[in-house]
């Protein structure tokens, strides 16, 4: 999926816009036992507390395409005979209305799910969105249908303890002390079947994590038992070891500088450019990048051969996934120094009298904790 066809059907999650008629559900305790059972209609219900459940499920569609939403795929196998495949599948075309395969997948989430001993909410909406024809212009016209894409979203919310406060309960007529348990937004979920080039995919699923560098893979593999892919925090730290590991010396400061411009300004004109579809690079590409900065060929085909070895032949990689494009930081056992990285060609690197040393040119203000400082006159 696309950024466009994700926020086409993040759109639809207000009462006004979603054909959805009722939430599912279960209160999972901490013990991982099912205290209370969810199955309301969201017509019955007041809209305010309607728009909070869409608006928990909504945050499933949130986030950073190859960070928070990562594409989960099926193989052929799995689609045609595969036991998780058939469970999603069942959900769906049933619009979770079949118990029997709701409680099926409810054991399947408790019993493989950790979310640290607390307790959670796991929440299933089904919505059929009749999807509007796109003209040549890209217009859409709501009159001329091409399918109706019928979908599942999950999401998994903690339970928040709060502070215990005073609370008064009229059916007692007396005051207590009580800590309210609120649902936080959830910390996982998923969309199945894709909705690719504006269509259902059952080969492929969107899995959503609200922090990047925890997919809960134990979840992945119980779900959709697929490989579980590598997070963003792993892709990082191992296109790191691959250039370090390749380049041994010749991995400096200005080949490091390099390749944090050239990819941040990838980042950039992908931005500007307003594409949908994933930026994307090869090892190949970022293996031109250190030509040009000198490193000998051999260093460069090391490099290109790890790459292949961690990520796969020819892995597409995203360059948000591989730097911190707001920040270029140099850093010692004594200090750390942040540098804006439309800056960093600033920074230079010398050994003087034996002693390496980060320099960088003092421009006419500069403070020390707020306080404008001059320097001594030269001698």
């Amino acid at each position: 999926m696309n950024q466009k066809e994700v926020s086409e059907l993040r759109r639809r999650w207000c009462p006004e816009k979603n054909a959805v008629s009722r939430v599912y559900g279960c209160f999972v305790n901490a013990n991982k036992e099912i205290v209370a059972d969810l199955d309301e209609s969201l017509g019955m219900m007041p809209q305010e507390e309607a728009e909070q459940y869409l608006g928990l499920l909504k945050k499933t569609l949130s986030g950073t395409l190859g960070k928070n939403l990562i594409d989960i795929v099926f193989s052929t196998t799995q689609v045609m005979n595969g036991e998780e495949h058939r469970l999603l599948a069942a959900l769906r075309s049933s619009g979770l209305k079949d118990a029997q395969a709701r409680d099926a997948f409810y054991q399947k989430v408790i019993g493989s799910l950790d979310m640290g001993g607390a307790g959670y909410l796991l929440l299933l909406a089904c919505d059929a969105y009749d999807v509007p024809h796109k003209g040549r212009d890209g217009e859409a016209r709501e009159d001329e249908s091409e399918e109706v894409f019928t979908y599942l979203l999950c999401g998994v919310c903690p339970l928040k303890l709060g502070k215990p406060e005073l609370n008064y309960y009229p059916g007692d007529n007396e005051f207590h002390c009580a800590a309210s348990q609120t649902v936080a937004p959830p910390e996982l979920g998923f969309l199945f079947p894709a909705f690719d080039d504006r269509r259902a995919n059952i080969y492929n699923a969107l899995f959503y994590s609200r922090k990047a560098d925890e997919l809960h893979q134990e979840f992945i593999d119980a779900v959709f038992h697929t490989e579980p892919p590598m997070s963003a925090a792993e892709q990082k730290e191992t296109f790191q070891s691959a250039l370090a590991d390749a380049l041994e010396d010749a991995f400096n400061v200005e080949v490091a500088q390099a390749v944090h411009e050239r990819l941040t300004d990838r980042i950039i004109q992908h931005k500007e450019s307003r594409d949908p579809e994933p930026l994307a690079l090869t090892a190949r590409e970022v293996g031109t990048i250190l030509q040009d900065c000198g490193v000998v060929q051999e260093r460069v085909d090391d490099f290109q051969k790890k790459c292949d070895e961690q990520f796969g032949p020819g892995a597409a990689l995203s360059p948000a996934n591989l730097i911190d494009a707001g920040r270029f930081q140099l850093k010692t056992s004594q200090a750390t120094v942040s540098v804006p990285p439309e800056n960093s060609y600033l920074v230079e690197t010398r050994v003087i009298n034996g002693k390496k040393y980060i320099l960088i040119p003092a421009e006419e203000d500069v403070e020390v904790n707020g306080l404008s400082v001059r320097f001594a006159a030269e001698e």
